[in-house]
């Protein structure tokens, strides 16, 4: 049965990996083009260009002051060596080292040029403004600029946007897979389970039950199993009471029909030496002999009852009205047992046989009675029970025997008074002929009860 779950975590995978797949190349290509359309790129290329104009610009300014200086075509303003300590601090540097001239940018943010050139002792200076071009400005931004780029480039963004997408869409594919095997094992363990019981119950084990606290629909399939392996061990257990009460029957008949046969010539027999035979011991004798047989044939026409197969008319029955009518029926000849009944408030109508159906609850409430001691309690109860009608009779009295439960319905030798041993047998057989059954189950009154169960109308 780990098909199911296999098969569901497959479609799963090729559900998911196909629209998961276009969905990160769309991804990766949208945020390819966002990085693409970064200024970082821009900022590095206009970066460039502008130290190169900037150099080509500075280099032109240098050459040009050289030349205007060397054909004397702008003044120069002379430092002597007698004032060396009042020189400007660029004037004093360039006089530290031993370059003999020197281009220093001076001005407001590097906005002009001056050439420095030796003159013995002396320091010549000739300036030229840059046209409102900072040049010491420029460099700044300049540097700041390729700061910006290498920052930028030692970072690389965009691969750490890449395995983090990556990363992302595939933990959650991972964790929605979890959660498919998850989910396909709670749909597929019940299905096993149930699989395995119709298994179990197809071989005959028809006491195999699937357990189950769900109330879906597979819960509702297991518990429709249930009930269907409930119906067949009940429906197995009449046809093998039924089976066997048939041999009974057959037995029965076949048994009454021969002591019949030689019962009566010994009655008549008996009462012919009775007439002829005169004094009391005859007649004592004779009389004994006579209610003796008059009794064994009284068990044999009960017999040849229990071997009969008695026609069966269904109709509607109101239970209800039903018990009470019994129960008052019987409260006449046991006038110290104390009656009572708990009815179903809403009138349940039973499908079966009026006359068998009132041999049965006649034959309980008896029982009942004759189990009961003076002043003892029988109880009446009618319900709705899985769909179907139960009656059950519950009493007061010492209960059944653990050791005769399971010969409880079975045609048995008697030793009540009056008792034939096939009351059971014959309420059980009525039952089962009308579409039910009948159970014995835990009384509420510390003793004996049986449930009638039969069907709905």
């Amino acid at each position: 049965m780990n098909r199911l779950r296999n098969r569901l975590i497959l479609i799963f995978a090729v559900a998911t990996l196909a629209p998961l797949l276009v969905t990160a190349w769309i991804s990766v290509t949208l945020l390819d083009r966002s990085f693409s359309l970064s200024s970082t790129k821009e900022l590095d290329e206009v970066s460039t260009s502008l130290q190169k104009a900037g150099h080509e610009l500075y280099q032109r300014a240098c050459d040009s002051l050289k030349q205007d200086a060397l054909a004397h075509q702008i003044p120069a303003q002379r430092f002597p060596a007698g004032a060396r300590n009042q020189w400007p601090q660029p004037v004093q540097e360039f006089f530290s080292t031993t370059d003999a001239e020197a281009f220093v940018l001076a001005g407001n943010n590097g906005d002009r040029l001056d050439y420095l050139v030796r003159d013995g002792g002396d320091v010549r200076v000739y300036s030229t403004s840059l046209h409102g071009v900072q040049m010491q400005r420029l460099s700044e931004q300049y540097a700041h600029a390729r700061l910006t780029v290498a920052t930028d480039s030692s970072h690389d963004l965009r691969r750490g946007f890449f395995y983090t997408l990556f990363l992302l869409v595939a933990l959650i594919w991972v964790v929605g897979l979890l959660a498919l095997m998850y989910f396909a094992h709670r749909i597929s363990k019940p299905i096993h389970q149930l699989t395995k019981g119709l298994s179990e119950v197809a071989a005959g084990h028809l006491d195999y039950r699937v357990s189950t606290a769900r109330d879906d629909e597979i819960g509702v399939a297991i518990q429709a199993f249930n009930n269907m392996a409930d119906e067949l061990s009940r429906s197995q257990e009449r046809l093998v009471y039924l089976t066997r009460l048939e041999s009974w029957q057959a037995l029965a008949r076949k048994m009454a029909h021969e002591v019949k046969n030689s019962l009566t010539p010994i009655r008549l027999t008996m009462e012919e030496i009775a007439a002829r035979q005169s004094g009391p011991f005859y007649e004592q004798a004779a009389q004994i002999v006579v209610d003796e047989v008059m009794s064994l044939e009284r068990r044999v026409r009960a017999f040849s009852e229990f071997g009969s197969e008695p026609p069966v008319a269904p109709k509607t029955l109101d239970v209800n009205s039903l018990l009470e009518e019994r129960i008052s029926f019987l409260k006449a000849a046991h006038p110290e047992v104390n009656y009572s009944t708990r009815l179903a408030p809403d009138q349940p109508k039973a499908y079966a046989d009026e006359d068998l159906v009132k041999g049965v609850l006649t034959n309980l409430l008896e029982n009942a009675a004759q189990a009961v001691k003076p002043g003892g309690v029988i109880l009446g109860v009618t319900s709705i029970d899985s769909g179907r009608i139960a009656i059950e009779v519950h009493d007061s009295g010492p209960g059944v025997n653990p050791q005769a439960r399971s010969t409880l319905f079975e045609p048995t030798i008697s030793f009540k008074r009056g008792g034939m041993g096939l009351g059971l047998s014959i309420a059980r057989k009525s039952a089962v002929l009308s579409g039910g059954d009948i159970l014995l189950v835990h009384g509420e009154l510390g003793g004996a009860a049986f449930r009638v169960l039969l069907p709905a109308a």
